[in-house]
């Protein structure tokens, strides 16, 4: 079996898409499809179904998704076995500016006890921003969030959404409720406008940030309450009233490159997950 189409087709598993697939192997969605055929034409079994519009794993898919983890895994540590001298190791990790302050110390700590010479680049943007340059090849790895039906990604911890405003705050009582968001591809975001919207609660964004620090600073100065994770609340107090709408749970998660390019292992960022669930201390 061709180690590219198993790496295409473990591309395809982890994102469930055959279209992120090709970009994230630098191929066109034909390449990937004809790598998908020549590979059950190898194995002798269907690894696709259909189910209504999706595309998923048959049962000899997902055993074939185990043994091209460990095929993929056996190359990469030959690889560095056979290495005479411990290269430089680059890594261009993505992160939300919410999670930058709770979530990122943790795991750059980590990345660092576990990867020898490690050159780390972060670039801060919101989670469907960074799975777009995930999908580009321009980022190796990337913490996102996901909802708990989904399977992409190494799991780091759970969060949920809260309201938060200043001790005490007397904006809960205007006619107009003043928020202060994410921008809109934010599921806090879409969480508060649309539960406002459906409660027939008037309300005023007052601004949309991709900051959090931006955001806790107008909250902080009494300008609006705020709907964000409580990983990013830092010391705001969390508004306790039924009246303001439902915020969902999300998992955090960090999400592997499955382009050549990749430096670390699914082996090794297993790992480090782990290691970072049991380290991990909530705020």
């Amino acid at each position: 079996m061709d180690l590219d189409a198993l790496r295409s087709f473990l591309a395809f598993v982890e994102t469930g898409s055959f279209t992120r697939a090709a970009m994230q192997m630098h191929r066109t969605q034909s390449a990937i499809s004809m790598q998908m055929k020549k590979l059950q034409q190898d194995v002798g079994q269907a690894l696709f179904v259909k189910q209504g519009r999706q595309l998923t794993l048959t049962a000899e898919g997902v055993i074939l998704a185990g043994y091209a983890r460990q095929i993929i895994h056996l190359q990469e540590h030959a690889i560095a076995n056979l290495s005479t001298t411990a290269p430089l190791v680059l890594l261009h990790l993505g992160c939300p500016d919410d999670y930058a302050e709770s979530i990122l110390p943790t795991l750059v700590q980590l990345l660092h006890q576990h990867i020898e010479r490690l050159e780390l680049n972060i670039t801060c943007a919101s989670s469907p921003e960074l799975q777009q340059l995930l999908d580009q090849g321009l980022l190796d790895l990337a913490v996102v969030t996901r909802t708990p039906q989904t399977e992409e990604g190494y799991l780091l911890c759970h969060d949920k959404g809260v309201w938060v405003g200043t001790q005490d705050t007397k904006l809960l009582s205007l006619h107009t409720l003043p928020i202060a968001v994410f921008k809109r591809d934010c599921r806090y975001h879409q969480a508060a406008i649309e539960g406002l919207i459906k409660q027939q609660r008037a309300f005023k964004v007052i601004a949309n940030s991709s900051s959090a620090s931006a955001l806790r600073g107008l909250i902080k100065a009494e300008l609006a309450i705020g709907a964000m994770a409580n990983l990013s609340r830092n010391d705001l107090p969390i508004i306790e009233n039924p009246q303001l709408p439902f915020l969902p749970n999300v998992e955090i998660v960090v999400v592997k490159s499955n382009a050549k390019a990749c430096a670390i292992s699914d082996e090794r960022l297993h790992f480090i997950t782990q290691r970072f669930q049991s380290e991990f201390k909530f705020p």
